[in-house]
């Protein structure tokens, strides 16, 4: 994963006089979960740069050419070698349209620090519309400046979520500042009309005449407008150095930011405000959003500015106030902004040993139709649907579920008794409405393949996909039915995703498109840690035929019963829980998990001979929770985990035997399943194989393969 930071040609990134980007960007950079993936490049002349990875791109003049193109050109020379997977550019959206057609999908965003409807490449409304297509986002200084640039356009790019808005940053000082300050009063900036240094001139003058014990501080320079302030009581500083006044700040009592332009953000009350003064500020633009508690001057003139100045002046109490809420609810810490921002990262980047995504597309509608169990009152809340569901908004995308048993249940009808009519029209009718780019069946038997061929035509840009758990053994139950429900449409989607290995079904067809993927844990519902626990119960097995029902089927038949009763008779110095034999129903949603965060290991036995990789969902209940997973050799599991991660037996009486040496050994019960479980929700989370679902039905190619391809 690699990130690269484009600045401004000539913005000093150096803490010599930095330019607002800079510091922006340094700040937010030095502490990013990212930091050591991050390289900036930039155009400095001060030898002394900030200490990051920072790149300086050195322009040799050229009559023929400007300097900026020149810039860009260098920087996209540099970034075909480093193959960036998102890069970051900072106030200049004309650089973003040179990237876009040089560097051919590539993901770009853009941070806006001025006003855009001011700046090359956004100005016309045309050009701010080639920005949204082409930006994964565009990062806003303030709702002001977000404002600003959607003006002109239509009203369906006003919540587009490409647009986003970080404010700047600053380091919070502590209330203590408050004791210390002196009678002081601060201006920081240009000193030009258009901060509104003329009327704080005038102003300041007038209040030092009034208030003699008070001084004055101005610390800039503006070299095109002479504006005079001479007072016995002030001084004109010029430029200092960033922590200078940042050390001025925590002095001064009252700071003054009176724009007359409509400025995007005020970085000077920003840092007056984190530092303890009572800050003054005008209406303007993007000022008002930098601070939680100032006084706000709407008709600015030296009469109000004026009086405002001395109100607080000759209110002790008021101006304190101030000054302690300025510090005390300054909520816009580096840490706070950096956190946001590594958050829009990370809906692009998956850092994960085994897995680097660079996705083509962002940000895609899913519509997820499969049985949610919603008419079962919460009883399997935690299925592999939600599961999947899970991890596929945890990645950032827009996703629809469709419950489509829940439905057909709701309604049929005497005249469609099996309620498929109905449920296909509100499937397509849902299409119509939510534009999927992806839909995702999960053991959808109601969708037929004549309806899933009718929405391919409807919706000639979607991709399909399956994903099927049951067991596909030929020796097995429900073996010929499992297959067939795969085939009928195996051909009409993009992926289909198995947690049994395709290799080892040999009814699939050569070109088949099926995947193997585990079943996913989720962090939200495998809570328990039992290896951090005295557990009184030693094996624990819940049969569950009879799901729907919530009881066993009568004269149900089920081969593992035998197994279970065998390993009873031959393990008597163990204490065993299970439920579903002999007379004791199943048990579902919070009493399984209550039931079972008192048991050392959990026996993962599925239905049917064993196959390669295939296991029920049990299995993320029991290594998830911190259980010590028993499961048969014969699963191919160990190309996964290793003995001490997982017991693996041959048969009862090797399984026998295991269980009695672990319900004897806690320190080896524990750490079996302790390393079982943090290697499972690892590599096996619904976060990473929705991801790959995603990846395979798309046809995108990974950096790395997934942890079970190498495998496989």
């Amino acid at each position: 994963m690699k990130i690269s930071i484009l600045l401004p040609y000539k913005e000093n990134f150096s803490p010599d006089y930095p330019g607002a980007v800079s510091l922006f960007v340094y700040e937010t950079s030095r502490i990013s979960k990212y930091r050591k993936d991050i390289t900036i490049f930039g155009n400095t002349n001060y030898k002394k740069k900030f200490n990051l990875k920072y790149i300086n791109i050195d322009i040799k003049k050229n009559l023929f050419t400007s300097q900026t193109k020149n810039y860009v050109s260098n920087f996209i020379e540099v970034e075909k070698n480093i193959k960036s997977s998102i890069i970051e550019v900072h106030n200049r959206p004309s650089y973003i349209h040179i990237l876009n057609e040089k560097l051919k999908n590539r993901v770009l965003s853009l941070y806006f620090h001025n006003d855009p409807l001011s700046m090359d490449g956004s100005k016309t409304i045309n050009q701010r519309k080639k920005l949204l297509k082409t930006c994964y986002k565009i990062i806003f200084n303030s709702a002001w400046s977000k404002k600003r640039f959607l003006e002109g356009l239509e009203n369906k790019f006003v919540n587009s979520n490409k647009l986003l808005i970080f404010y700047q940053s600053a380091k919070k000082g502590q209330l203590s500042l408050v004791r210390k300050k002196k009678k002081l009063i601060t201006f920081v900036g240009k000193l030009n009309r258009a901060k509104g240094y003329d009327i704080f001139a005038k102003s300041i003058t007038k209040v030092l005449n009034k208030y003699s014990e008070w001084k004055a501080v101005v610390i800039g320079d503006e070299k095109r407008e002479k504006i005079e302030l001479k007072h016995k009581n002030s001084s004109v500083l010029g430029f200092r150095k960033h922590h200078e006044v940042l050390n001025i700040f925590k002095k001064t009592s009252i700071t003054v930011a009176c724009s007359r332009w409509e400025e995007p953000f005020g970085r000077t009350s920003l840092e007056a405000s984190a530092n303890g003064c009572a800050v003054i500020i005008t209406n303007r633009g993007g000022l008002p959003e930098t601070v939680t508690d100032a006084k706000i001057i709407s008709d600015l003139s030296v009469k109000s500015l004026v009086k405002t100045i001395s109100y607080l002046i000759t209110n002790d109490n008021i101006r304190r106030k101030l000054q302690t809420l300025s510090i005390k609810n300054f909520y816009l810490t580096h840490k706070f902004v950096s956190n946001n921002i590594d958050k829009y990262r990370e809906e692009k980047l998956l850092n994960d040993k085994y897995i680097y995504v660079k996705a083509k597309k962002r940000n895609l509608r899913i519509l997820h139709v499969t049985n949610f169990n919603e008419r079962l009152d919460g009883r399997l809340f935690f299925n592999t649907g939600r599961r999947i569901n899970n991890g596929l908004i945890r990645l950032g995308h827009s996703v629809l579920g469709f419950s489509d048993r829940d439905i057909q249940k709701y309604y049929k009808s005497i005249k469609d008794f099996k309620g498929s009519k109905i449920l296909n029209d509100k499937l397509k009718k849902t299409c119509y409405n939510y534009k999927p780019d992806i839909i995702i069946t999960g053991h959808a038997d109601l969708i037929s393949k004549e309806q899933i061929q009718e929405l391919k035509e409807d919706n000639p840009n979607t991709k399909f996909a399956q994903w099927f758990l049951d067991p596909l053994n030929k020796y097995g139950p429900d073996y010929e039915r499992n297959k067939q429900r795969i085939l009928d449409k195996i051909d009409v989607m993009d992926g289909t995703f198995l947690t049994t290995c395709p290799s080892a079904l040999d009814f699939l067809p050569k070109e088949n498109g099926a995947y193997y993927i585990p079943n996913p844990s989720d962090n939200s519902f495998e809570t328990l840690n039992n290896f951090n626990r005295s557990c009184s119960v030693d094996v624990f097995f819940a049969l569950s035929h009879g799901v729907h029902r919530g009881k066993l089927k009568v004269g149900k038949i089920d081969d593992r019963i035998n197994f279970l009763n065998k390993l009873q008779n031959v393990t008597p110095d163990v204490k065993f829980d299970i439920y579903g034999i002999n007379n004791v129903q199943p048990i579902w949603a919070d009493h399984y998990f209550k039931t079972i965060s008192n048991s050392k290991m959990g026996l993962n036995l599925s239905r049917g001979n064993a196959i390669k990789y295939y296991s029920s969902d049990r299995i993320t209940q029991i290594v998830g929770n911190g259980l010590v997973c028993l499961i048969d050799e014969k699963t191919q599991y160990k190309d996964f985990f290793t003995d001490k991660e997982m017991v693996f037996y041959k048969d009862v009486n090797d399984l026998s035997e295991k269980i009695q040496k672990i319900s004897r050994d806690e320190n080896l019960r524990k750490s079996i399943a302790r390393n079982g479980k943090k290697k499972y929700m690892k590599y096996f989370n619904s976060n990473i194989v929705a991801q790959y679902i995603i990846e395979k039905t798309l046809n995108l190619s990974s950096k790395n393969k997934y942890f079970w391809q190498k495998r496989d």
